[in-house]
């Protein structure tokens, strides 16, 4: 039995499958299906879990590269929020939610959380 670390099956047999220069997305509630790609559904409530709350428990674990956000992400929230992600994430780039959402179909899968901050979506790429 797992004592520690990420305890969620589902979410432990999706991460051993993301490789070098794959990608994961982890979503908030309102992000929309994308049938195409595995998604696991932890949301449980508004703002449980959010984004970094998966953040913090997969970081430990799991090699970050690249990481992707929508620029608008950063007009609709206030500084805080912003540099919270920035200093879990190195390499945040930020790209209009256009072209973020473009590469949604090409990862391995999805993490939808319960995140009620605006365009708090985030795009990983493993190291």
């Amino acid at each position: 039995m797992l004592k520690s670390g990420i305890l969620n099956p589902h979410i432990n047999s999706l991460l051993a499958r993301v490789r070098h220069t794959n990608t994961l997305v982890i979503a908030d509630r309102g992000f929309p299906f994308w049938p195409q790609i595995e998604t696991i559904d932890i949301a449980l409530v508004d703002d449980i879990p959010r984004v970094v709350d998966v953040l913090h428990a997969l970081l430990p674990n799991f090699a970050v590269g690249r990481s992707w956000m929508a620029s608008e992400f950063r007009e609709h929230n206030d500084a805080s929020v912003v540099n919270g992600y920035a200093t879990l994430l190195s390499k945040l780039e930020f790209e209009p939610h256009v072209d973020f959402k473009k590469r949604v179909p090409h990862a391995i899968g999805l993490i939808r959380t319960g995140d009620t901050t605006q365009y708090g979506n985030v795009i990983l790429e493993s190291a």
